[in-house]
């Protein structure tokens, strides 16, 4: 307990999946975490859930392709609970599955303002807070489809490839500061967004058996096994980690 007491922290997409794996991790181990999301009953429900009328846990409505709301709404976390020492970059969508020529430049765009120029508004408008507290740690949320390519979902896998780049690039732009930047790359994860992938399929219970055969573990994850990388990467204890990858994947990777 406690590795992160006194911190406040930010989880963008914080309402459901590893968003919310991560905020209830980073708000047990003593971190003031506000969760911003555009899922207004789901973020409040959490907060509602979480807090228990403590103050520690709040919920606030942010589109991070909305440069403005980020802006404001960074200001009103930093002066509610004191500062910013912590930004977790995990709202993403994945887009629609097509091939490269088929896809629509509306379709691109969509996923790109999201997951992209999304991390860029967060982590532009953190930078000024995070040097206030005297630094601090940016969790960029990748993806195996980062480092790896498969033959689907185009515009997703070119996003998260950029995010790992841009974590790199940034980590370096502001070590002077103390201001660590890394990324987490998970495998396979059982969130809303998978879910999703697997029901559009024409068998999603034999669509589950193959997709966890990919790992060598045997299984798909859960939110927490990814929450608890980024409660890591948010702590003292990576002090000397910034510009990493840090892969949670059951092992997908390695094949």
């Amino acid at each position: 307990m406690g590795r992160v007491d006194g911190k406040v922290a930010i989880v963008t997409g914080g309402s459901l999946g590893i968003g919310a794996a991560a905020v209830e991790l980073l708000a047990a181990e003593g971190a003031k975490v506000a969760i911003v999301d555009v899922k207004d009953k789901e973020g409040r429900d959490l907060a509602a859930r979480l807090d228990g009328g403590k103050g520690m846990v709040r919920y606030w409505h942010m589109d991070v392709s909305s440069e403005a709301e980020v802006k404001n709404v960074f200001g009103e976390v930093a002066k509610a609970f004191g500062g910013l020492h912590i930004l977790v970059n995990n709202a993403g969508i994945a887009g629609v599955s097509k091939p490269t020529h088929e896809l629509t430049e509306a379709e691109w765009d969509r996923v790109q303002t999201v997951n992209v120029k999304g991390v860029f508004f967060c982590t532009k408008h953190a930078i000024a807070h995070l040097r206030s507290s005297g630094g601090g740690s940016i969790i960029n949320l990748s993806s195996i489809y980062g480092l790896i390519g498969a033959p689907d979902v185009p515009p997703y896998h070119a996003s998260k490839g950029a995010v790992r780049l841009m974590s790199k690039v940034d980590a370096m732009l502001y070590a002077r500061d103390g201001i660590r930047v890394n990324s987490v790359h998970p495998g396979y994860v059982w969130t809303p967004m998978v879910e999703g992938h697997l029901a559009a399929m024409s068998d999603p219970a034999a669509a589950r058996v193959q997709l966890e055969s990919l790992h060598p573990l045997g299984h798909i994850g859960v939110p927490m096994d990814i929450a608890y990388g980024i409660l890591y990467l948010a702590c003292k204890e990576s002090a000397f980690v910034t510009g990493s990858e840090l892969v949670i994947d059951g092992g997908y990777t390695a094949r």
